[in-house]
């Protein structure tokens, strides 16, 4: 944890700001952005490049090159939603949106900028780009029905957690018939599993289930329905598994992921909840991790 320092804390907090604030007050962040003249609202988010300069100052690896990628990439992704925000207001999906999903989607799948930073860092990387995507989609699109929304209601715990009762028969029959997921006993305290779980809640449900089910299951329903969108979102997020947990492609996790997405989308357009998705998503991670 030798780059865990100071400074890495107060990046991860400016990074977290953005997410916390969409979380609970999306909407009034969007009407206040609206109001800024263009020039404003289209090159404020340059300022999510400083956890970079923070950091890679700090830790000596700090490169003109990346700083102008991630200064530039998040105004980039204001004005093309702009745009489509301008030549789409039905949001029925623009090629614009696509395109914005495809880049952020491989540079995380396929870690093209992990190399700005240090090793025991670069899920910082992850995170800026997650606050681009809201200042762009929540800000600037104001994509409607995204349901990133996190005062937690009942419904999200009972639907997540039915989703969640509905999932675990089915992948533990077929792990353990694949001989994917294999048994062992590991048992932490209260206090570990507990702060474990909120971890993966925050840290890989979250921006995944933002991904997935708030942008693209979203997007993909106002153009081919409901049913269609869960099977094609249900198969990218499979898809975007396929390099995990090995050096080839991994079919197993990929089609359990897959079946997984399907239950995630189910969690989320029930009541078009952000919240409910992610529990049903971290609950699966979390059981996996202690027991699989």
């Amino acid at each position: 944890m030798q780059h865990v320092t100071p400074v890495a804390i107060a990046a991860l907090g400016l990074e977290l700001a953005p997410a916390v604030l969409f979380g609970f007050a999306a909407d009034r962040i969007a009407r206040a952005v609206e109001r800024w003249p263009v020039v404003v609202r289209v090159s404020l988010p340059c300022v999510f490049v400083l956890p970079y300069a923070l950091v890679s100052t700090s830790q000596h690896i700090f490169r003109w090159g990346w700083f102008a990628l991630y200064a530039a990439l998040p105004v980039v992704i204001a004005w093309l939603l702009m745009r489509a925000s301008a030549t789409d207001p039905e949001q029925r999906g623009d090629w614009r949106d696509a395109f914005i999903l495809l880049v952020l989607g491989l540079a995380v799948d396929l870690r093209w900028f992990d190399r700005a930073w240090p090793s025991g860092l670069r899920a910082l990387n992850e995170l800026l780009l997650v606050d681009a995507g809201l200042y762009g989609f929540l800000a600037i699109r104001r994509l409607s029905g995204t349901g990133f929304d996190f005062h937690l209601k009942w419904s999200d715990w009972k639907t997540g957690l039915r989703e969640l009762a509905y999932f675990t028969p089915i992948v533990l029959v077929l792990g353990l018939a694949l001989g994917f997921i294999h048994p062992h006993r590991n048992v932490p305290g209260i206090g570990s599993a507990v702060l474990r779980w909120v971890a993966i809640f925050f840290f890989t449900a979250v921006p995944e289930e933002l991904y997935f089910r708030a942008w693209m299951q979203n997007l993909v329903e106002r153009r081919v329905g409901r049913r269609a969108a869960l099977v094609i979102t249900s198969v990218l997020f499979g898809l975007s598994h396929f390099n995990k947990r090995s050096a080839h492609f991994n079919w197993r996790y990929v089609l359990l992921a897959t079946i997984a997405g399907i239950f995630y989308g189910r969690a989320w357009r029930e009541n078009r909840r952000v919240p409910a998705s992610t529990i049903t998503h971290a609950s699966v991670d979390w059981i996996w991790g202690l027991w699989f």
